[in-house]
C-alpha cells in the first residue's frame, strides 16, 4: 500500500508539473506569425565526433537561422557544453550558422550552457537579454520557456520539429521527469552552474567568442 501511494503521489506530481509548465507557454510553428524578438536562443544538444550537429541540434540551428533571415531577431545565442576538450558545442553551432550566412559578429557563444536551465539563466544574467525566441523542438519548448520567464526573460517558442527523430518517444518520457526537477529547482532558487563576466547581447557577438573560435575553419 506504502509503494502504491508514492507512486501515485509521484504519478500526480508528474501531471501536475507538466501541466503547470504548459499553460502559459507561447508556442509557435510558422514562421510568419512569430512575434519579433531581441534574441534567437537555441540550446544545445549532440554534436557529433566531427563536429557536424546532430539532427536535433541542426533543426534548432535552421529554426534560429529561419527567424535571422525573415527579420524576426537581429541576434542569435546558441548555448552549449563546451565543459571538456574534444567536445564544443558552441563552436560547432555558430560554424553551422556562419556557413549559411549569417555574420560573425551577429552569434553569440555561451560554452556553459550544460543544461536549459543554465542556458536561460545565463541568458539574463550574462547576457542581458531582455525577450528572446527559443528555437528547440516542441517536447522541449514548455520547460525551455518556463526556465525562461522564472529567469526573468520574457520568451516565446519557435518549433524547430522538422523531421521524425529516432528517439522521439524516449525524449518525452525523460521530458516529464526533466519538467518535475525542473519545478523543484526553481522553487529551490538553483542558479547556473557558471556565471562569468557581462557580455551585453547588443555589442559584437566576437567578445564571445574564445581564441580557437576566431581561428576556427568554416567548413
Amino acid at each position: 500500500m506504502t509503494l502504491a501511494l508514492l507512486l501515485l503521489v509521484g504519478g500526480a506530481f508528474l501531471v501536475h508539473a507538466h501541466l503547470l509548465v504548459r499553460r502559459s507557454a507561447r508556442i509557435y510553428r510558422d514562421v510568419d506569425v512569430v512575434p519579433r524578438g531581441q534574441v534567437a536562443i537555441v540550446p544545445g544538444a549532440l554534436v557529433w565526433p566531427d563536429g557536424t550537429p546532430s539532427a536535433v541540434l541542426e533543426d534548432r540551428l535552421a529554426a534560429a537561422l529561419a527567424l535571422y533571415g525573415a527579420g524576426k531577431v537581429q541576434r542569435i545565442l546558441v548555448s552549449g557544453d563546451h565543459g571538456r576538450v574534444g567536445y564544443d558545442e558552441p563552436n560547432a553551432m555558430r560554424a553551422w550558422l556562419v556557413r549559411r550566412g549569417v555574420p560573425s559578429e551577429d552569434v553569440f557563444m555561451d560554452h556553459a550552457g550544460l543544461r536549459t536551465l543554465d542556458t536561460m539563466q545565463r541568458a539574463a544574467r550574462v547576457f542581458g537579454v531582455r525577450d528572446a525566441v527559443v528555437c528547440t523542438q516542441e517536447f522541449h519548448l514548455p520547460r525551455a520557456l518556463y526556465l525562461a520567464r522564472a529567469a526573468g526573460v520574457p520568451a516565446v517558442g519557435y518549433a524547430a520539429d522538422r523531421r521524425v527523430y529516432a528517439k522521439a518517444d524516449l525524449d518525452a518520457r525523460r521530458e516529464l521527469l526533466a519538467t518535475a526537477l525542473t519545478l523543484v529547482e526553481t522553487w529551490a532558487g538553483r542558479g547556473p552552474r557558471f556565471l562569468g563576466p557581462p557580455v551585453p547581447i547588443e555589442g559584437d557577438a566576437r567578445a564571445s567568442h574564445d581564441p580557437w573560435t576566431r581561428a576556427l575553419a568554416v567548413r
